[in-house]
């Protein structure tokens, strides 16, 4: 499972023009599911998120995480992040999870992250959705769980 984390000072995803999900300062997470995971890596990969230490401390440096600062998550769904773009001149998409088991472990995901850690905000499966975000810093990061 993958998660493109990009730190925010807020973040937006309509469908249709309607706001579906949005946060203020917090964490926009994209998120990939590939053919081989399951809830074990669901599991690892919100504790990473929520975890990983990318907000600024009183020095300066990256030292606190979302549960410290208690800032806003915004997960969506993204199969394109599990793109073979290695070579030719359009992508594969052949290590992407199959739609029923990708919207599973990411309702799965979504609901563990619910229970675990308030605001969460997400957007649509299978939707075509528009992503509105200010990045922070920027500060992006990719968190891969085997």
């Amino acid at each position: 499972m993958i998660a493109l984390i990009q730190r925010v000072t807020m973040a937006r995803v309509q469908v249709a023009g309607r706001t579906v999900g949005e946060i203020g300062d917090g964490l926009l997470a994209l998120i990939g599911v590939e053919q081989k995971d399951g809830a074990a890596q669901a599991a690892r990969l919100l504790e990473r998120v929520l975890d990983y230490r990318v907000f600024a401390d009183a020095a300066g440096r990256m030292n606190r995480s979302l549960r410290d600062t208690a800032g806003g998550l915004l997960l969506v769904p993204q199969f394109t992040l599990l793109a073979d773009t290695s070579s030719g001149n359009r992508p594969g998409f052949s290590r992407a999870a199959a739609p029923a088991q990708a919207r599973a472990l990411f309702e799965q995901l979504l609901g563990a992250a619910r229970a675990a850690h308030a605001p969460v905000a997400a957007g649509e499966f299978g939707a075509h959705m528009a992503l509105t975000l200010t990045n922070d810093g920027p500060v992006t990061f990719w968190l891969a769980v085997p």
